[in-house]
């Protein structure tokens, strides 16, 4: 070969190199599949979801980007989440409660969201489970639904309960909804029902104080993320002050509350993480139901039981899927 053309030859690969392996970083971005995660906290349950999508084939730093963005207590944070995984953009977002899914169906009508919410119809996040169209589905909790059964729960294990508090979030939608049901079943157990309002940190002791000049028979906890995050200051604080609570989530009778019924959330995770996959091969979020539990767990623990002076019924133990000693 001469050497003119060999030189004209090793321009010519010089020039394509490039474009070839701006061509291979190009397919190799687009195999990725960019989740995001928008929640206020790194719950322990939302696991599930990375541990179903590795079950699905999806690693993360090979063919999958987890892009989490956490509130922290701070509801306001949640919408500039939301516009920032929109801006990246993600493939898909996944949610953990009402405010974190309405800030991400604000944030897009584009997007598949994958939504958590105890009553996402009541809320305004799809118009039907069967068929929620648009870009929203996921999961309602039914937590609202179960109220009246965490009421009865109580009215079980206590005696002549005539009292209970439900403590609140006024920053969160679904919150008035878990209310007015468990107004309806207080009405019906002949329960006097109050509600303690704490929508962020500061309004914490103020809540305390309130629980203090009230004294309930009982606390009843709604599903928040943000109430959740202060699960260990609220199980201390009632403990010290003899009063038994019931929950909506496992994680705040393991961090010291009396009682929990709601469904598996991990388990719920991994389910997303199924969802999530459909639509990544093409299903549309809104041809894909909106899921609802199968099965409710209850939990009870009786280290927090004995200190506070409550015996629980043998009834209620045989019927306790996890009983924490």
């Amino acid at each position: 070969m001469r050497r003119r053309q060999f030189i004209t030859l090793l321009g010519g690969t010089a020039a394509i190199w490039p474009l070839a392996a701006q061509s291979q970083q190009t397919s190799r971005i687009n195999k990725i599949f960019r989740v995001g995660v928008l929640a206020n906290e790194k719950w322990p349950p939302l696991k599930g979801l990375q541990d179903g999508l590795r079950e699905l084939g999806y690693v993360e730093g090979q063919n999958l980007e987890l892009v989490q963005r956490y509130a922290e207590g701070q509801p306001a944070k949640y919408a500039a989440f939301a516009a920032e995984l929109v801006g990246l953009p993600v493939n898909i977002i996944v949610t953990w409660g009402t405010p974190a899914s309405l800030a991400a169906k604000d944030a897009t009508v584009t997007i598949p969201i994958i939504i958590t919410s105890g009553d996402p119809v009541a809320v305004g996040l799809v118009p039907g489970l069967a068929q929620p169209r648009g870009n929203v589905t996921g999961f309602s909790t039914q937590a609202a639904e179960l109220e009246g059964k965490r009421l009865e729960l109580i009215n079980e294990l206590i005696a002549k309960v005539s009292r209970v508090v439900v403590l609140s979030n006024p920053t969160n939608p679904y919150s008035a909804v878990a209310v007015e049901n468990a107004r309806r079943a207080a009405a019906v157990l002949q329960v006097q029902l109050e509600v303690v309002e704490i929508g962020d940190a500061h309004e914490l002791d103020g809540g305390f104080i309130s629980l203090t000049r009230i004294q309930p028979d009982a606390v009843l906890v709604v599903a928040d993320p943000f109430l959740a995050s202060q699960q260990t200051k609220i199980a201390e604080f009632l403990v010290q002050h003899q009063i038994p609570s019931i929950y909506t989530y496992r994680e705040q009778v393991t961090a010291g509350g009396l009682l929990s019924y709601a469904t598996n959330y991990y388990e719920l995770f991994r389910r997303a993480a199924v969802m999530a996959d459909k639509i990544r091969k093409g299903a549309r979020p809104s041809d894909l139901p909106v899921e609802q539990p199968t099965k409710f767990e209850l939990v009870v623990n009786l280290k927090t039981a004995k200190a506070l002076g409550v015996e629980v019924p043998a009834s209620l133990l045989l019927r306790a899927d996890e009983v924490i000693e």
